[in-house]
């Protein structure tokens, strides 16, 4: 007799959750006298019966099913283990956790772009977090037809309408064609708002959505490049000096000092031609410093100290130039 009342026990449990299930359902509907139930962190155990709901217990911890689960259901609280009267009833399992799931663009969408009458065809990579949502929908959609589901069942339905999404909302919110990435955060929080009422009509919520890169045709990433160095010979100059200042400054701190002696010579040259122009600007007159001391052209007196000139090209008193 005690080992057939041994066979009669059993244990409500899920003993291998793994990563990435969303929910399992209990395998074994009879549910004997005696039977326990043990809940582990992070999950939840809904029982079902006729397709509906009956009591969802989300503590952790071990139950005994006739005197702890019994009196909380909500149609089966009076029934009465009888000794060959296993308790019929679906025990669904939730991870009730957030999962994080890689996605990524099957092909390359084309997107219209100025001057590519073909389209820009580009790729989209990123995560989206999900986890269940509504048990009620869940069970109704997903736990009717199938004894798991898993955060792989979800990325198939979302991949299926994810290009669509994106070419809707690059061009909504895309206003850089060539530089996406600038956007990306608006784009994604459109796409995670799509996608959440799409598969909130399975009972699943999208919790998070983001794009981490948008991937360019190796034609358009080379264009960028260059357009990237050419944009920086406008600024040569003054990185120079930033390069110089920063070569002195270790110099002065016992490193680089090659990188300073050289960045020396070169301020030095800057310096030595800035000095040449100003010169140039006071040798204006007739190509001669101190031009406006100079005598015009048949002076009869020197301009500098008065002695008169006699027709001579040098004043006899103090040698300056008269002609």
């Amino acid at each position: 007799m005690g080992f057939i009342k041994n066979q009669l026990l059993n244990v409500v449990e899920w003993t291998d959750a793994r990563e990435g299930v969303l929910f399992w359902k209990w395998d074994n509907d009879e549910i004997k006298k005696g039977s326990k139930l043990i809940i582990r962190p992070g999950q939840d155990a809904i029982f079902v019966h006729n397709g509906a709901i009956e009591g969802i217990f989300e503590d952790d911890g071990t139950y005994d099913i006739e005197t702890e689960i019994i009196p909380f259901l909500t149609t089966l609280k009076s029934f009465k283990f009888g000794f060959n009267t296993p308790f019929k009833a679906e025990v669904l399992f939730v991870n009730t956790r957030e999962h994080l799931v890689k996605w990524g663009t099957k092909n390359a969408i084309n997107l219209p772009a100025p001057g590519l009458p073909g389209g820009m065809p580009i790729r989209a990579f990123g995560t989206f977090s999900c986890k269940v949502g509504d048990n009620d929908v869940m069970i109704d959609k997903l736990a009717g037809i199938s004894n798991i589901y898993t955060v792989e069942n979800v990325k198939e339905r979302i991949t299926a309408s994810l290009d669509q999404l994106l070419m809707g909302w690059i061009a909504k919110e895309g206003k850089d064609m060539f530089n996406l990435q600038v956007d990306a955060v608006n784009i994604a929080e459109g796409i995670r708002a799509d996608l959440d009422a799409e598969m909130a009509n399975y009972g699943i919520s999208i919790t998070a959505f983001n794009i981490e890169s948008f991937s360019y045709p190796e034609e358009i990433r080379k264009m960028q490049e260059k357009a990237a160095a050419q944009s920086m010979v406008g600024d040569v100059n003054k990185y120079t000096q930033i390069a110089m200042a920063d070569s002195m400054s270790n110099g002065k701190n016992g490193g680089g000092s090659v990188a300073a002696d050289m960045a020396s010579m070169q301020m030095g040259m800057a310096m030595g031609q800035q000095m040449m122009q100003n010169m140039g600007m006071g040798m204006q007159n007739n190509g001669m410093p101190n031009g406006n001391m100079a005598a015009a052209p048949g002076a009869k007196f020197c301009p500098n100290c008065g002695t008169p000139a006699n027709g001579a090209r040098f004043c006899s008193n103090c040698g300056t130039q008269l002609a």
